[in-house]
């Protein structure tokens, strides 16, 4: 892995403030395999300083979508091109299994960066009408100077669901990673400046918590968006709040899947589990309350039991690896500490609870599924992030959408069933953002992602992905104005 002594800031790469350094430790082996400078907060009053010229004064807000668009394009191609190399990148950062992250952690940021580029050319940012009293132009401008936050569980896919709008909206933009992940963030600046992206436009800075704060109440900054946990988020909020800052929030989840009575567990299984444990579980995401119908709740626990056997946990690098380690050991932690909770709160656990054999090295959790839940448990109303599912017994159709509703959280949720209209009936009534009947697409890109109640504020994906880093403007035009072609 590559290390850095240098910040991209400006579109360059310069001297940090200070000698502080980031070490990036495999989850695999615990051992240092790289190092980055951390940013400071000079470092980001520097970076807002060049985002806000460039900004004012620079080329980008005065480009053409569609020439904005056009430098997507070309970072979408260049990730394409090195993609094994950046899967094992974030891999090797994180700990998510290779075969998981070449297609959701490398090929999914360009499928946004394309999307989002063509969109370049066909979104209508003026549009002239014939208001109430005359004719009016509205158009869509450049929100302005951008904090963007991201965790880091998906880093490339979160960096594109941000970077790719906001950059095709003539804002610019500071990028502050997660430290544990600031390795492809780094490569990905090198490939915005290899795109030709004009200087000021991005700057990425690797830092912790309290640098974050000061990102996002930096008096430059025009609008935050933030990615991470709901107690993160919260605060983010308020802080924006206080100043009137525009803000989006995607943040946790705790997502029922519902298979109801009528499901064929041979088909619906596959479709499930993959977004069930996804990412060794660290995803917000994952369908990791299970509902089963109680006249077949033995039947179901014994198929995912099976489901889960099959699972190979071990080193992220190996094609056959299912489930990884843990991106931390503070993350394996957490994560145990949630098994022995389940357990004192009378949860059983039926497969799984403990570290695996023979993994001596890495942060490892067995992949977990508890028995006899209730939907009251802390285990089944709180992220736990890691591969730890709970199985809940429910009596209805209607005690199914009561259980999946009864959280804090809506953010994705499924249902499996074998009449399709029946589940999109529950899908009309569980208030979650993003819903799957009978599918094991979680995310569609054109589409708006984000959540209901504490999963967030805001969507993102799609053309409302795009109205994010967009203010609205109102022109009043004298009467008989005709636009000119």
């Amino acid at each position: 892995m590559k290390s850095y002594d240098r910040l991209f800031i400006g579109g360059e790469w310069v001297e940090p403030s200070s000698t502080n350094v980031i070490e990036v430790v495999s989850p695999m082996t615990e051992e240092v395999v790289a190092t980055v400078p951390e940013a400071m907060e000079a470092d980001v009053d520097r970076a807002v300083e060049a985002a806000k010229r460039a900004f004012d004064e620079g080329p980008w807000p005065r480009m053409t979508p569609a020439e904005r668009g056009a430098v997507l394009a070309k970072v979408s191609d260049a990730v394409r091109n090195e993609m094994g190399d950046v899967a094992e990148l974030i891999s090797g950062e994180m700990g998510s299994p290779v075969s998981w992250a070449t297609m959701a952690q490398v090929l999914a940021p360009t499928m946004i960066f394309d999307y989002y580029a063509g969109l370049g050319s066909t979104f209508a940012f003026d549009e002239f009408k014939d208001g109430l009293l005359g004719p009016v132009l509205v158009t869509k401008e450049p929100v302005g100077v951008v904090a963007a936050i991201t965790p880091w569980n998906v880093p490339l896919f979160l960096a594109a669901s941000k970077l790719s709008p906001a950059l095709l909206s003539g804002s610019t933009v500071v990028f502050k990673p997660s430290p544990e992940t600031p390795l492809d963030a780094n490569r990905l600046a090198e490939l915005f400046a290899d795109a030709g992206l004009p200087p000021g436009v991005l700057s990425v800075v690797p830092a912790g918590r309290e640098v974050g704060e000061h990102l996002v109440n930096h008096p430059d900054v025009n609008k935050v968006s933030f990615t991470g946990s709901t107690a993160a988020g919260k605060k983010i909020g308020a802080a924006c709040g206080a100043q009137l800052k525009r803000f989006s929030l995607e943040l946790g989840g705790k997502s029922a899947a519902v298979l109801l009575d009528d499901v064929n567990l041979d088909e619906a299984l596959p479709l499930l589990m993959p977004n069930a444990i996804m990412n060794n579980g660290e995803a917000c995401i994952s369908q990791t309350r299970i509902l089963a119908p109680r006249d077949r709740y033995s039947e179901v626990v014994e198929a995912l039991v099976e489901q889960v056997k099959l699972m190979k946990v071990g080193d992220a690098l190996d094609p056959e690896t299912v489930v990884g380690p843990l991106v931390a050991e503070r993350q394996r932690d957490r994560v145990e500490s949630y098994i022995r909770i389940g357990q004192e709160e009378g949860a059983k656990v039926a497969v799984g609870g403990g570290r695996p054999a023979g993994l001596d090295k890495g942060w490892y959790v067995e992949p977990t599924i508890f028995v006899d839940v209730d939907n009251s448990m802390r285990i089944a109303q709180e992220e736990i992030f890691g591969p730890v599912l709970a199985v809940i017994p429910y009596d209805s159709d209607a005690d199914a959408v009561r259980i999946a509703n009864d959280s804090s959280y809506g953010l994705c949720g499924s249902v499996y069933t074998a009449d399709d209209d029946r589940g999109l009936g529950i899908a009309r009534q569980v208030r979650t953002g993003t819903y799957m009947v009978n599918s094991g697409i979680p995310i569609d890109f054109s589409s708006p992602f984000g959540g209901y109640k504490e999963s967030g504020v805001g969507r993102e994906f799609g053309v409302d992905g795009l109205e994010l880093f967009l203010e609205k403007k109102t022109v009043n035009l004298p009467a008989g104005y005709t636009p000119k072609p």
